[in-house]
Order: C-alpha cells, then sequence, then structure tokens
C-alpha cells in the first residue's frame, strides 16, 4: 500500500462510525443560531472548542463567522494530528509495517468466512480485488473501504477542516498535536483479534445508509445541534452493543486524554482554537461534558 494512500486513511479516522463529511457549512454563516464551537474559560486561559471532520467538500467553507473570529483571536491550534506536517521516510516504513501482517499470516487468517466474504464482494464493488490486501490488517482494510466510499461521493481529505486551519496557522500560529499519527496506528493496532472483525464488519454494514446518515449529520452540524449528533451516535452504539470496546478507545479514552490537554491550556495563560472531531465533543462522555464537570465555564457559539 503506498504511504500517500495510508495518509489518507489517517486522516480519515474521525470519520468512522458515522462521523460524517458536512457540506454547505457556509449556510450556517447566518448571524442566527448556533455553530459547532464552544468556549472554554478559566481564570488564566479561554479555548475555542471547534468539532470538526477529516474528509469535507470545497462547498464546505467558508466557516461560519464566530468559527473564523475565534481562531483569529487564539495564539495557538491544536488539532488531533497535523494533516499537513511531512512524514519522513522511517515514519511512513513504520507506518505502512504496522498496518500489515508479517510473514506466514494474512487477513484471511484472521476474519470469519463470512466476513471476508463480505469485504471480498465490497472491494469488487469498487474494482479492487481483495486480494490485494491478503497481508493488510482488519482495521486498515476497514479505513480503506470508509475512505474509498467518502471518496466515491466527492469528500477529500484536502478539504478538512483539521488541514484548512492547519494551513492557515503555519508560519503563523503555534501549532500543536493533541495525539499523533504513530499514537493513532498504535491504538488501531491494539485492538484484539475480535474488535477488528467487528470494527471491520461494522463498517461493511454501514455502507448501506451512509449517504443518509450524512445527510443527518450534516443538517446536525451546520445547526449546531449537539443533541442531535449525540443522538445518531448513541443510536449506532445501541444497534450493536458488541462494539462497545471499540468505542472505548477510539472515543472515550481519548477525550479523557484530550480534556486534559485542554485544561493544560487552559491553565497556560494563553489563549487557543482547538479543532477535533465532532463526536468527541458531545454527550455525557464527552469533551463538553467532562470539562463542565471540572467546574469550567463552557458556553457554545
Amino acid at each position: 500500500m503506498k504511504t500517500k494512500s495510508l495518509r489518507i486513511l489517517l486522516l480519515s479516522l474521525a470519520a468512522l462510525f458515522l462521523l460524517a463529511p458536512v457540506t454547505s457549512a457556509a449556510q450556517s454563516d447566518n448571524g442566527k443560531g448556533k455553530s459547532f464551537l464552544w468556549r472554554v474559560q478559566s481564570g488564566t486561559g479561554i479555548v475555542y472548542l471547534f468539532g470538526s471532520v477529516h474528509m469535507a467538500k470545497p462547498d464546505s467553507y467558508p466557516l461560519p463567522r464566530q468559527v473564523e473570529e475565534g481562531f483569529a483571536a487564539a495564539d495557538i491550534l491544536a488539532v488531533e494530528a497535523d494533516p499537513g506536517k511531512e512524514m519522513g521516510e522511517e515514519i511512513q516504513q513504520r507506518l505502512v509495517l504496522s498496518a500489515i501482517y508479517p510473514a506466514n499470516d494474512s487477513l484471511q487468517q484472521h476474519l470469519s468466512k463470512e466476513t471476508y466474504d463480505l469485504a471480498a464482494a465490497e472491494m469488487e464493488r469498487v474494482g479492487i480485488p481483495i486480494e490485494q490486501f491478503f497481508k493488510s490488517k482488519p482495521w486498515f482494510l476497514a479505513m480503506t473501504i470508509e475512505v474509498l466510499e467518502l471518496l466515491q461521493l466527492g469528500y477529500r481529505p484536502e478539504n478538512g477542516i483539521d488541514r484548512y486551519f492547519a494551513d492557515k496557522a503555519r508560519g503563523i500560529k503555534e501549532i500543536v498535536e493533541l495525539e499523533s499519527f504513530d499514537y493513532q496506528i498504535g491504538l488501531l493496532n491494539s485492538f484484539s483479534d475480535k474488535e477488528q472483525e467487528l470494527f471491520l464488519l461494522y463498517t461493511l454494514k454501514d455502507l448501506e445508509t451512509m449517504k443518509g446518515g450524512m445527510d443527518e449529520l450534516m443538517q446536525a452540524w451546520r445547526t449546531g445541534d449537539a443533541k442531535g449528533i449525540e443522538k445518531i451516535v448513541s443510536r449506532a452504539l445501541s444497534e450493536y452493543p458488541e462494539t462497545k470496546p471499540i468505542y472505548d478507545k477510539l472515543y472515550y479514552q481519548r477525550n479523557r486524554e484530550m480534556t486534559d490537554r485542554v485544561e493544560q491550556f487552559l491553565k497556560s495563560g494563553k489563549s487557543c482554537f482547538v479543532v477535533v472531531g465532532a463526536a468527541h465533543l458531545v454527550g455525557r462522555e464527552g469533551i463538553i461534558e467532562l470539562l463542565k464537570r471540572k467546574g469550567y465555564r463552557v458556553e457554545q457559539l
């Protein structure tokens, strides 16, 4: 698998589990209502939290006025992983090797026949023989399938919200990574065989309703409807309760860690604009509620 393709897959991490790309954000900049932006204040600092997607269409821009103003007011931009940062050859090699099985091991040895056949049929539909992924791990194949579907629908990582702000901040503001590509790959590799198969199986089943789910999420994001996105994410988990360990790792664990980083920014005396996947902000275990429970003043803009 080419390293460029791997990079596209990494950029799509927050698009998994029904976090679909958002379009027509310009419609939300009407001077009324809310955006998917929150302001968090302490006695010493201020943080803007913006719910984002990693793959989008060109018509996702311009972003709402209050979002651009929050970014302009910040000293620091914080993203999950900097999508515009060049990866050295050693890191690229390490990432690629992390996504494939060693000699004498293969994808088919880690999947049930049912899941493998479903994946093979999906790859055949998009014109790529599954044999090209015979050494790939299930999580990597799941991300490949997800990205291919998003690309088919017109969404591109180069139009992602994270990249937009990283490009805008480069050379002007300090850019901080809340995580890293190595961290995200390590997280995916920490899944057991059972979890990886569930991850792949869920992705395959989700393709059937992806477009409708994207439309619903688009509307919720555009109107700043955090409850709406929370409902969609919770519904997905209720339909597939066996995926809870995956949710715990992909969302809840990371939410706690990112909340700790936001708290550090609040204590630094500087202002920071934080861009994370929209699902990380919502729900009882989302970053917004975690900060409220810590006693911080949080306001949706």
